[in-house]
Formats: structure tokens, C-alpha cells, sequence
């Protein structure tokens, strides 16, 4: 188990601004093709979090190596909880649960530790349980459904800690910036983290103008996205923002 590096708490902070729409859009344009971690969904509705990877890799359960056990006999052997005690504050823990439906993995308790360690959020291909606790604990969660079941009830087993997994048919690296709303889930490779950020700043600010015409009944077909002859009246417009600001 290796640790991720971290980035600073600011580029974290922009890229939560920006959202997973314009992240995913910045990618694609940096030609990663999709971005975007298939199935699991927001249960948090409002929850918006970046933050760098943690991974849990579960796989199938097989008998002999993973035979049926008391679950409080042994609760340091369970890998599930070391992911959680590799977080750190800001982190988002994701999780290749191989898109199993049936076993929950984490529960009330393990989400309780991560969230008062800090924890962002959860990105998990596969279930949790004690839902409703969970939707009221503040944490962002993206999750394909939910179980009674506990993590190792069913088919799968937790296997390795900060590897690199396949999460919603996307590859995720220890300590890639995960980028979550209610949009979804992005990953965002750590060494292009910056880079996003910088763009996508500047494709929201165009945006923002973009919005504010159309709001006003503007032509769509001029300024979305800004045509030539709309560039200086974008331009003005953003100096005028800028000297407002002070930026």
C-alpha cells in the first residue's frame, strides 16, 4: 500500500468550484475521452467535493482463500477499514466494488470515522447500507444503490488498498483528484490537475457571460459559444468584472 500525494487544499477548492460538467469538458479537450466514472449517482443532492483518491479493489470471493467468518472476531483483517484509516481530511475514498449489488461496503459505522477524520466523500461501483443515516452525515456520497447486507456478506471480498482499480469502467490512481456533484463523478489525473483548473476557469468565465446574454434574451447562436462578433463585447465585459473585482 503506497500513500497518494496530496495536492494543495487551493487547487482542490477550484476544482470543486468548477464542477464535473466543465472538468469532464477540459479533459475531453486534453484528450481524455471520458472522464466520467460510470454508475454510481449522488445520494447527497447539493454535494459537491474534489479531493484526492483513496482506493479500495474488492474481488469475487472465493471459499477456500475467504471461508465464512465472525465479522467482529477479526476486524483488523478486514481491508476495508484500512482504506479508511489511510484518509486523510479532504480525501475521497473510491471504491471498485465491481458493481456488486448485494454487498453493502461501508456502513454507518465506517462512514461515522471517516466523515469526523474529514473525509470529502465516497465514490463507491457498488452498494452501501444504513442509507438513511449516511444521506444525513454530510458527507458527499456517489453510490450505484444500497444492501442490508455488510461488505463481505455476499460475493466479493475487500483485496488491496491504494492499488490502482477500475471504478465505473474508468482507472483511478491513488491520489488522481476526484471531481463529484450531482453531474457525477470525474476523475482527474493528479498530473493534470492544475491544468484543468486554469482552463476550466476561464471556460466558466466565458460562460458566465454567456448566461448573463442569454438571460437577457441574447441570440443564442452568438454567444454560446461567443462568436467573433460578440469577442469584444465579452472582453469589455470582463475587464469591467475584473476592475470590480479587484483581480
Amino acid at each position: 500500500m503506497t500513500s497518494p500525494q496530496r495536492p494543495p487544499a487551493s487547487l482542490n477548492g477550484r476544482l470543486r468550484a468548477i464542477g464535473s460538467a466543465t472538468a469532464a469538458t477540459e479533459l475531453r479537450a486534453m484528450g481524455i475521452r471520458d472522464s466520467h466514472i460510470l454508475g454510481p449517482v449522488s445520494i447527497t443532492p447539493g454535494a459537491a467535493v474534489a479531493g484526492p483518491a483513496v482506493t479500495l479493489q474488492f474481488m469475487p470471493k472465493r471459499e477456500d482463500l475467504h471461508p465464512e467468518v465472525d465479522v467482529y472476531a477479526d476486524p483488523e483483517s478486514q481491508l476495508h477499514r484500512h482504506s479508511l484509516y489511510a484518509a486523510q481530511a479532504g480525501d475521497v475514498v473510491v471504491v471498485d466494488a465491481r458493481g456488486d449489488m448485494s454487498s453493502g461496503v461501508f456502513g454507518e459505522m465506517m462512514l461515522t470515522y471517516f466523515h469526523r477524520k474529514g473525509g470529502a466523500g465516497i465514490v463507491v461501483d457498488g452498494c452501501i447500507r444504513d442509507v438513511g443515516y449516511a444521506k444525513q452525515l454530510g458527507l458527499g456520497i456517489w453510490t450505484r444503490g444500497a444492501t442490508p447486507n455488510f461488505h463481505a456478506q455476499t460475493n466479493i471480498v475487500a483485496f488491496a488498498v491504494n492499488v490502482p482499480i477500475a471504478c465505473g469502467g474508468r482507472l483511478v490512481l491513488p491520489g488522481d483528484i476526484i471531481v463529484a456533484d450531482d453531474d457525477g463523478a470525474v476523475v482527474v489525473p493528479a498530473a493534470m490537475a492544475a491544468a484543468v483548473a486554469d482552463r476550466a476557469e476561464a471556460h466558466a468565465e466565458w460562460e458566465e457571460f454567456s448566461r448573463t446574454r442569454l438571460e437577457e434574451g441574447g441570440d443564442l447562436r452568438k454567444y454560446y459559444p461567443i462568436r467573433a462578433d460578440a469577442q469584444a463585447e465579452y472582453e469589455a465585459w470582463r475587464a469591467q468584472r475584473r476592475g470590480e473585482s479587484g483581480g
